[in-house]
């Protein structure tokens, strides 16, 4: 079996640095987080401190930073850890450095070249294999050594089973498929609907009700899954049913946050600048989609809803009430 020893992370934020510490704790791995922000990779170098995403957390001696780019051509595998919007062009600029045999694993979470998900863009200009590793996972649980799950997937099975011993004795947990479209497209709805279980959380507070929608919400994202070709046994795997509930549930969540603000009558149209939100970008891109499909736009209801208040169409009251009273 091929061996997996040179790792570079694209990017040293908070989701790199975290995974890139988990993984350098292996001693048969040699880890890199390949960064543009010099003063991050001055803090790990000398400090062993990514100052900017966690200034308090000490990283292991073994992860190491450069601004270096000539360190992607002995690498095996690329964790690709940037802003989704970035993830295209800057897979561009750096292709002529890649081996081909580099393994490049998506953790994005978002669109990519002409409203495609990134790993087919990937896939479509690269000559590299592609995987997308995505689940519930706060970076700060990561960095603190929380045991942490994510699903691995790939078109090519093998592949799932060359990378999963990367992780064996770290505190990350894999379980794999071959449904890649389906994995990010679940990484995708999920961050749209926890907008709107936080909406509806902000404006009631009732847990019945929570539950309520959050199940609705989940039927309604597994009918776009299947609509758009992904497998039902996805939204069962870390990246579904887990991932959503921890966008959807929990208030370290920034898309959760966003509904929050929205139902108690904070929101303004400067929020969504300050902080990268994929799922209000997403929603848009994902309506246009399936209003050029066949499938009924009962099959989106919930998503069409949100989209209203979004557009200023409809009050937080008249919207949840909607959501309530629509029978499914």
């Amino acid at each position: 079996m091929r061996k997996m020893q040179n790792i570079v992370f694209l990017g040293a934020g908070a989701i790199g640095t975290a995974l890139g510490n988990s993984l350098a704790v292996r001693q048969n791995l040699n880890v890199s987080l390949l960064s543009i922000e010099t003063d991050v990779v001055e803090t790990i170098t000398t400090s062993h401190i990514n100052q900017k995403y966690f200034p308090n957390i000490r990283l292991t001696h073994e992860l190491k930073a450069t601004t270096d780019q000539n360190i992607l051509k002995d690498a095996d595998v690329v964790f690709i850890a940037i802003p989704s919007v970035a993830v295209v062009d800057y897979m561009h600029v750096i292709r002529l450095l890649l081996p081909e045999k580099a393994i490049l694993v998506n953790l994005a979470k978002g669109f990519g070249c002409h409203d495609q998900i990134i790993s087919h863009c990937l896939a479509e200009h690269l000559p590299n294999p592609v995987c997308a590793l995505k689940g519930p996972s706060f970076a700060r649980e990561i960095v603190n050594n929380s045991p942490t799950a994510f699903t691995l997937a790939s078109t090519d099975g093998e592949l799932c089973k060359l990378l999963e011993p990367l992780f064996d004795e770290t505190n990350i947990f894999i379980d794999t498929t071959t449904d890649l479209l389906g994995v990010e497209i679940v990484s995708i709805l999920k961050n749209i609907y926890a907008i709107l279980i936080g909406i509806v959380d902000a404006h009631f507070n009732s847990p019945n009700l929570r539950f309520m929608m959050f199940t609705r919400a989940f039927n309604e994202m597994r009918k776009i899954l299947i609509h758009f070709g992904g497998h039902e046994e996805t939204m069962f795997h870390y990246c579904g049913i887990g991932d959503f509930g921890l966008t959807a549930l929990n208030d370290l969540s920034r898309n959760r946050t966003l509904g929050l603000l929205i139902g108690k009558g904070f929101f303004n149209e400067g929020i969504p600048n300050k902080v990268v939100l994929e799922g209000r970008i997403a929603m848009s891109i994902i309506l246009k989609k399936l209003s050029e499909s066949d499938l009924p736009e009962s099959g989106y209801h919930m998503m069409l809803q949100l989209d209203k208040v979004f557009a200023g169409d409809t009050d937080i009251a008249e919207f949840v009430n909607k959501l309530i009273n629509e029978r499914y």
